[in-house]
């Protein structure tokens, strides 16, 4: 009789040991899905957004730079692509999420 209560303490012990591992298991998921969250997902989030309005904000006369490092001057807006004069009478039409950055006024006559 007394074996037999023995072996149920134990029996209860290796459940709660269990059920305290699977508990432990599933909050170190949650902490990793938070740190990943905020360490990659939410930053790429918010240099989208700032991207997608830079884009939306060129206009005729700006002078952009591309991903691929050409520098221009802004001719045309179209929905999705720019006419980009990258020298005199030389035009090229790029896409407009091809846009990395707005350079300040004065930067085609320096280059």
């Amino acid at each position: 009789m007394i074996d037999f209560l023995i072996s149920s303490a134990h029996a209860n012990d290796a459940a709660a040991a269990s059920t305290e591992q699977s508990m432990m298991s599933i909050l170190m998921l949650v902490v990793l899905f938070a740190v990943f969250y905020f360490l990659l997902i939410r930053p790429q989030q918010k240099r989208v957004k700032e991207h997608k309005a830079l884009v939306e904000g060129v206009k005729k006369g700006d002078e952009i730079v591309t991903f691929g490092g050409v520098l221009g001057r802004v001719t045309n807006v179209g929905d999705a692509f720019v006419d980009l004069e990258i020298a005199n009478n030389v035009t090229v039409k790029v896409q407009k999420q091809s846009i990395a950055n707005i350079m300040p006024k004065g930067t085609m006559a320096d280059a």
